[in-house]
């Protein structure tokens, strides 16, 4: 696979839940970019309506496609105990909307079969994983159709698993990124760390540790938000850097006003890993609801069902303080203004 895969030294992050619609994948191309659609909390229609409505437009793109964790889709005993008082826990947040919990579900795979078998029957340049490995097989039969196969790693351990699986390249995602963690194998000890519980050295650093590790051409990601955080990555190794957070208060990003607003607000002043509202370790600005909820149980995606109501009546009521507001580490830099005068500022 050749080391400019991309194109492009800038990638626009896949931002599931909305924010990289096909009108903002569309605009990064327009302006220079390469962007990904998000797959994540869509079925394979929904899915593959995006990827039409983006090749009606024009352009170039990848597709990014959660993997199911089978442990967090059967949990123990212990674990459905926790999730059980994590939900009592919650009672108070659905009180002040009014609004019901939902009871806890464990079968929600994210329509995995049903996308990959979309996506080998109307190929995609890229295909992106995240939360884990696709598999050999997955890997091999989206080669042979065409596609070329990223997985999204945190740390040298995770690159290496993924680069056993015949993957064409690897986004490399430090914890200073914002929104979910990729992490799929337990925290390391040493230098290397990754995302789940805070990292260590830069996203250049991070980078660094992979390109000794692999052979594969990498994209580092987290925290970065100007040119010199292009530049740095690509200096430790990278062909490309992947920004989400620079992104969000675009005019095309499909992100929430009330999200886009907050990281403009003075109110908020640093951001978290926090399991308060998927279950799974996500960075956001620091509300009330990730101090109320710092002791949040692991457990994605029963988590994010629970508090799905929460969001969205907290959406609803323009209440910043109970929404997850995801968010990397240099969201005080996040400017407004178009795609194309963002990515003019990172091509610098």
């Amino acid at each position: 696979m050749p080391q400019d895969i991309f194109g492009t030294p800038v990638v626009a992050a896949p931002m599931a839940g909305g924010t990289s619609t096909p009108g903002f994948v569309a605009a990064v191309h327009a302006a220079g970019g390469l962007g990904f659609l998000a797959a994540g909390y869509k079925d394979a229609a929904a899915m593959q309506a995006d990827i039409r409505t983006a090749r009606d437009a024009g352009a170039r793109f990848g597709m990014n496609v959660f993997v199911p964790d089978p442990a967090q889709l059967a949990p123990s005993a212990a674990g459905r105990a926790e999730l059980e008082e994590y939900r009592r826990r919650l009672r108070p947040d659905a009180l002040r909307y009014g609004v019901d919990l939902p009871p806890l579900r464990f079968d929600d795979d994210d329509a995995w079969t049903d996308k990959i078998d979309a996506l080998l029957a109307d190929p995609v340049e890229l295909v992106s994983f995240t939360f884990g490995l696709p598999g050999r097989e997955t890997v091999r039969a989206l080669q042979r159709a065409g596609s070329a196969v990223l997985a999204t790693v945190t740390t040298a351990a995770e690159a290496e698993r993924a680069a056993d699986q015949g993957v064409d390249a690897l986004v490399v995602q430090h914890a200073s990124a914002g929104g979910h963690s990729a992490a799929f194998l337990p925290e390391p000890a040493g230098p290397g760390r990754g995302a789940a519980a805070g990292g260590q050295g830069s996203t250049a650093d991070l980078v660094a540790a992979v390109r000794a590790a692999v052979a594969l051409p990498l994209v580092g990601a987290g925290g970065i938000m100007d040119a010199a955080g292009v530049r740095s990555v690509r200096a430790a190794g990278a062909v490309a850097a992947q920004l989400g957070t620079a992104f969000l208060r675009t005019e095309e990003s499909g992100a929430r006003t009330l999200h886009k607003d907050a990281l403009a607000s003075p109110h908020f002043t640093e951001t978290a890993l926090t399991r308060a509202f998927t279950g799974r370790q996500a960075r956001a600005l620091v509300n009330e609801f990730v101090r109320d909820h710092r002791d949040a149980p692991e457990g994605y995606p029963a988590v994010h069902h629970l508090t799905a109501p929460l969001r969205a009546a907290a959406a609803a009521a323009g209440d910043a303080e109970r929404l997850n507001l995801w968010a990397g580490t240099g969201w005080q830099q996040a400017r407004a203004g178009s795609v194309a005068e963002i990515l003019a500022g990172l091509l610098d």
